[in-house]
């Protein structure tokens, strides 16, 4: 797919489209383009490289994982080291009226934009993990563009919408971190309620009224904290507690019931999907098991 996404580099310097243009590239012994501004943002995103930036009248050594954001009117150029090492970078243009747009439409995606051209500061890195976020973000966004799929600009502008969120939040925590340790605090106290009540309703509009806090803060802390929905969380670890007590003499009927599973079907359908067998030969198996291993006790 990314040899399929990947653009020629041409040295124009600016924009066709109205609102936004977006490019991977990936080229070997690359000639620089001297010192320019644009009269649009540059969002670039460094791969690899043996590259350095000059911004204004700086120059930094870029590393992979830096992500640079060039507001309008800053003259900038990539200057290569080594033109043998192979040098791929994402880079996205976005005019300032498309920004304003967005801004009017959703303005904690501008976040960013307001912090560098305030601080200016313009060259930031992320880790592995935040970087491996942006870069499948941004080859999503690209195969969406070159696809003809129904709802495709509406997607266009969710996935682009999605990855200036997702770089304004990164900014954000980084500049707010007590915020970031506030949703820690939220979540681990919200999980030890559910461990703790787990025969109880646990419904989102019960653990919103329990913490005071917005049921849709809760459900994005969990997305965010574990990759499931607080639904998905609350079912693995009734699961759980369902084969504890199964495997300590509890009536399978009795126990999911017990555990705010509201009819067997249910039940059954949560556990196989999880297990990959039903309630009945999970305890089989492990009741034959618990029995080969007191016999090989006997032997000895």
């Amino acid at each position: 797919m990314k040899k399929r996404l990947q653009s020629d580099f041409l040295t124009r310097q600016y924009m066709l489209s109205r609102d936004f243009e977006v490019f991977y590239y990936s080229d070997l012994h690359f000639h620089s383009v001297g010192s320019h501004s644009h009269d649009y943002y540059e969002f670039y995103f460094f791969v690899e490289g043996a590259v350095q930036m000059e911004i204004g009248r700086r120059r930094f050594t870029l590393h992979s994982g830096d992500f640079i954001l060039v507001p309008p009117g800053i003259s900038h150029r990539a200057v290569i080291t080594n033109k043998d090492i192979p040098y791929r970078r994402f880079v996205l243009w976005i005019s300032k009226d498309y920004c304003t747009a967005i801004g009017k439409q959703a303005p904690d995606c501008l976040y960013l934009l307001r912090r560098a051209e305030k601080k200016q500061q313009y060259v930031q890195g992320f880790n592995a993990l935040e970087f491996n976020t942006l870069r499948s973000r941004l080859f999503a966004l690209l195969d969406e563009i070159h696809s003809e799929r129904y709802g495709k600009e509406t997607m266009v502008s969710l996935q682009l919408m999605d990855l200036l969120l997702y770089l304004s939040r990164v900014d954000y925590e980084r500049d707010n971190p007590a915020s970031k340790q506030e949703g820690r605090s939220h979540f681990d106290s919200i999980t030890n309620f559910i461990d703790t009540n787990l025969e109880e309703d646990l419904s989102l509009d019960r653990l919103a009224r329990e913490f005071f806090l917005s049921k849709y803060y809760i459900a994005h802390l969990f997305q965010r904290s574990t990759g499931l929905s607080v639904h998905q969380y609350i079912v693995k670890k009734r699961l759980t507690a369902c084969c504890e007590a199964i495997l300590g003499g509890s009536h399978i009927g009795e126990t999911y019931l017990r555990y705010g599973f509201h009819d067997y079907s249910s039940f059954y359908r949560a556990f196989k999907k999880e297990y990959g067998m039903t309630p009945s030969m999970y305890l089989e198996l492990h009741q034959q098991s618990a029995g080969e291993q007191m016999g090989r006790q006997g032997e000895q």
